[in-house]
């Protein structure tokens, strides 16, 4: 186990190497925040919150449209002088949307940091959307949906939502349907960036050689005039949503595995119960017998056997039951979703369903000590593990600054992750998993997945 013990080394050493995370908030409300390394590279971007849990039905899809549109061209650069700029730094250059959050951000060279704040700055306030660039981001739309269509993960997590949440805005994709593709006009998103793009729903996040007085001074050249008020009652409020234990289903016989995830209502980011669900998960772990059992845990990988580690892994893998298997937990801002996700042939799904709810089960009722250590472990190096560069540290500030108002460390996190016991996994899990009603998304040829009724009924055990 030298590699494991090489890990827990490398997590110490990452603990007093960390440099402070500096917040600034400037007058209207945008938030500043960065950690320099005194790299000559870094990363700067924007976070925002505004996803599709902010649109309604008819909207759905207007956030995924504007992260497209957000390099096609703004009053000062249009799109041929934007890339000009982009390419004359060797930047890169990139975005993406999801249920709450939409992003915006570069890796360039430290000494390009004021080119790069001013083209997002740009990007965000004085975006042109031409006519004509917006038809033809039409098509580039519908294909990229025909494209996650065939992405039977995607698929599956995506009718789990649907079906989790059915009625409520977070029910929907980050992508939209291809109905509102085609119909979204301009005006439409003119005014959900006029509501949603606020200077305090933003972070500006840097990381790398970057200095932070600098990064305030232009944030405050850039961004100081970034509106902060809202036109009558339009402020934006996130209701909540509620969670509902139901399945779905998508059978397509002839697709060649099934793809299955059950998930339980998790908890919401600020919620303390997160940390004792993230070592439960790391229990479970992951696995892929495409990696020949070295490839398990949360996205680590190991040199020493899944038969030693992981239980679940090991009866799944030794027995056959599915192809991979990964435990998460999607969190929101006040709900989340805990659950499993496995890809099996048809004849394995009712065996695998049952290994996963015996699995669940374990994690309220018997967990031990050496589970619970092993799991800190592999939850501290992954915390490691996803840290490295400038880019996911970028992303890791902006995320948390939005979610908690500052950034968390990996001492903090490391304090609050030693603190758990046996008994607080089994009692945190046993609160969200036992006897609760599950949500199941079912995709693929799944004649032989488990009745509904007979899931729940595996949701708890008879005790003597």
């Amino acid at each position: 186990l030298s590699v494991w013990m090489c890990l827990l080394v490398s997590y110490a050493q990452s603990l007093l190497g960390i440099p402070e995370t500096r917040l600034t908030t400037l007058e209207n409300g945008l938030r500043v925040a960065s950690e320099e390394t005194g790299q000559a590279t870094c990363t700067v971007g924007l976070w925002l919150n505004c996803g599709s849990r902010y649109e309604s039905e008819r909207t759905n899809g207007a956030s995924f449209f504007l992260e497209h549109m957000a390099f096609k061209g703004t009053k000062k650069f249009p799109q041929s002088a934007l890339e000009q700029e982009v390419e004359s730094m060797g930047a890169h250059l990139s975005a993406y949307t999801s249920r709450e959050r939409t992003a915006f951000y570069m890796k360039i060279l430290a000494k390009d940091l004021a080119k790069a704040v001013e083209l997002l700055s740009e990007v965000v306030q004085n975006n042109i959307l031409s006519d004509s660039d917006l038809e033809c981001q039409r098509g580039v739309l519908l294909r990229e949906l025909d494209e996650v269509e065939g992405n039977l993960q995607e698929v599956c997590l995506d009718l789990l939502h649907a079906t989790a949440y059915q009625g409520t805005p977070l029910s929907q994709s980050a992508l939209g349907p291809s109905h509102n593709v085609r119909t979204l006009t301009r005006q439409d998103l003119v005014d959900f960036m006029n509501t949603h793009y606020k200077a305090p729903r933003m972070v500006l996040a840097a990381a790398g050689g970057v200095h932070h007085n600098e990064l305030v001074s232009l944030a405050t050249k850039h961004f100081g005039s970034l509106s902060s008020e809202y036109e009558g009652d339009a402020v934006p409020v996130l209701l909540p949503c509620r969670f509902t234990g139901s399945e779905i289903r998508m059978r397509d016989d002839a697709l060649p595995q099934a793809h299955v995830a059950i998930a339980v209502e998790g908890a919401g980011a600020n919620n303390p119960d997160i940390i004792p669900l993230m070592v439960g998960n790391a229990i479970i772990g992951s696995c892929d017998i495409t990696c020949n059992g070295e490839k398990v845990g949360n996205g680590c990988t190991y040199v020493f056997s899944w038969h030693i580690l992981y239980r679940m892994a090991r009866i799944s893998m030794t027995e056959k039951l599915c192809h991979s298997y990964q435990a998460f937990h999607t969190t929101y801002s006040d709900t989340g979703l805990l659950g499993i996700y496995f890809v099996t042939d048809k004849h394995h799904i009712d065996d695998m369903m049952l290994l996963v709810l015996d699995t669940w089960m374990n994690l309220c009722t018997t967990v031990t000590e050496s589970d619970v250590e092993r799991a800190k472990n592999a939850l501290k190096a992954s915390f490691v593990g996803q840290l490295d560069g400038t880019t996911p540290v970028c992303e890791d500030i902006g995320r948390h600054v939005l979610d908690y108002g500052q950034r968390i460390t990996l001492a903090e996190w490391n304090a609050q992750i030693d603190m758990v016991t046996p008994k607080m996994v089994r009692d945190v899990c046993s609160k969200y998993i036992y006897d609760k009603c599950p949500a199941v998304a079912g995709v693929g040829p799944i004649e032989q997945l488990p009745d509904y009724n007979r899931v729940r009924s595996g949701m708890y055990w008879l005790r003597f």
